[in-house]
């Protein structure tokens, strides 16, 4: 799909060897994660990134630290090219290996068909900058972790953003914004939330579709140009984004315009795109690069022992790479703090969940972490399983990302009833009984 292909070779040795260095026979100290990857396809630039930042952090904590507290880190890698259908085989393949700690599977597809089985199976499901949004209120999804930012507070920051260019809130009203956006579950979660918001503020929204994979968008550019918007928020994924960059580019919308969500801001998406991607700006909840601590400890003591799992080393500290190394940090942290009440010892799903709702890293704690400034800080409790929703805005100049914002948090007091409306109408529906906090503590006790 871009500079970074990926075959079925290249990606089958790489699963052979992810395999061999992570799964094991299952013993009492270790801890398992399994992965629902995707190292081929269309998505495969996002996967072979996110999955790789992970594994380097895990094993960064297993050569470095000796696991945590004495408890070693082991995955195996089950390939889903992004496929709903596949992730749920995985699902049924993996979910018999023991000591799972937690399912991250990076696909909203993926992640809605396992709800009901995680929550059966009692083990946390993991959608970091994804997923369904009212799985934020713990009340009801006591088993699912959005973390970092759902939809709906990306949804916020990004037109939190947007205001802070034109001198605040109210002079987003008469402001015209297109969404355009991939034709999945994922890319229709925010239509209602951009309706909402133009409500709120007075700014007129038109939302347009783009088929999956999004190989050819000129009839939506075309309609795009005639409606002469001050802002175009791109919503898409792989493939998608450096054809809408390209397109516009042939339309004649300027990039500047242009601000992508938390799936349309990595290199992968722009390089393709060449000079039509200069000036794009996209929102994020880790910035880019590998000055900082913890990657150059990633390098020092993972790649240069020649166990680094991304293939092309200059892929280090990219977007996709760096979420996927802040994904690992929360998922160790989230078991290190369940260890502190429960043991230094492998945890079962049910103790690993009380670990990610006491998951609260402040910006100290990050800094401590070697990420200063990778990301900002999270805050998770039993009934906010995001967290604080920090995002900050790059942009790109042609050779790198830089940053263009400061951190913006979203609205939550707007948020927050619109999601406990969602989730609790799914409870309704699902005859759930809401928990308490009561209830949090009592389940692992």
């Amino acid at each position: 799909m871009s500079t970074f292909k990926i075959t079925l070779r290249t990606a089958a040795a790489a699963l052979a060897l992810t395999f061999a260095a992570g799964l094991t026979t299952a013993h009492a100290d270790e801890q398992y994660f399994p992965l629902q990857s995707y190292r081929v396809g269309p998505y495969a630039a996002g996967g072979t990134g996110f999955f790789g930042g992970f594994i380097d952090y895990l094993n960064l904590i297993n050569t470095r630290d000796g696991g945590v507290n004495g408890v070693k880190l082991t995955w195996d890698e089950c390939e889903t090219q992004y496929e709903v259908e596949r992730g749920v085989e995985c699902y049924e393949r993996q979910k018999s290996h023991p000591n799972a700690a937690a399912w991250n599977p990076l696909s909203v597809g993926i992640a809605y068909a396992m709800i009901d089985r995680i929550s059966a199976d009692h083990v946390p499901l993991i959608t970091v900058n994804h997923g369904r949004t009212d799985s934020t209120d713990g009340r009801v999804f006591p088993y699912v972790f959005p973390l970092l930012l759902n939809p709906y507070s990306e949804t916020s920051g990004i037109i939190n953003y947007l205001a802070s260019k034109e001198g605040g809130l109210e002079k987003l009203k008469d402001k015209k914004i297109v969404v355009l956006y991939h034709g999945s579950p994922y890319g229709k979660e925010t239509i209602p939330i951009y309706e909402l918001l133009a409500k709120k503020y007075g700014f007129t929204v038109q939302q347009i579709e783009v088929p999956h994979p999004g190989n050819e968008q000129q009839s939506q550019w075309l309609t795009i140009r005639r409606a002469k918007p001050d802002y175009v928020v791109l919503r898409g994924w792989g493939v998608m984004n450096p054809v809408a960059l390209k397109t516009a580019q042939k339309v004649g919308f300027p990039a500047t315009k242009i601000v992508g969500n938390v799936w349309s801001n990595s290199e992968e998406d722009v390089i393709p795109a060449g000079d039509a991607a200069i000036g794009y700006t996209a929102i994020t909840t880790q910035t880019s690069g590998a000055e900082y601590p913890v990657l150059k400890e990633i390098v020092k003591t993972v790649y240069d022992a020649g166990k680094g799992n991304l293939e092309d080393k200059k892929r280090i500290g990219s977007v996709y790479h760096n979420l996927g190394i802040v994904n690992g940090i929360l998922n160790v942290e989230a078991i290190r703090i369940a260890q502190a009440k429960f043991g230094n010892r492998t945890l079962t799903g049910d103790e690993v969940r009380w670990g990610f709702e006491h998951l609260k890293l402040d910006e100290a704690k990050v800094e401590a972490l070697g990420a200063k400034d990778l990301f900002h800080s999270i805050n998770v409790s039993w009934d906010n399983h995001e967290g604080e929703g920090y995002v900050t805005f790059q942009q790109w100049d042609g050779k790198k990302w830089n940053v263009a914002s400061d951190w913006i948090a979203p609205d939550w007091k707007l948020l927050r009833p619109i999601i406990e409306k969602s989730s609790e109408a799914y409870a309704k529906e699902k005859n759930i009984k809401l928990r308490t906090a009561e209830d949090a503590e009592s389940a692992t006790n």
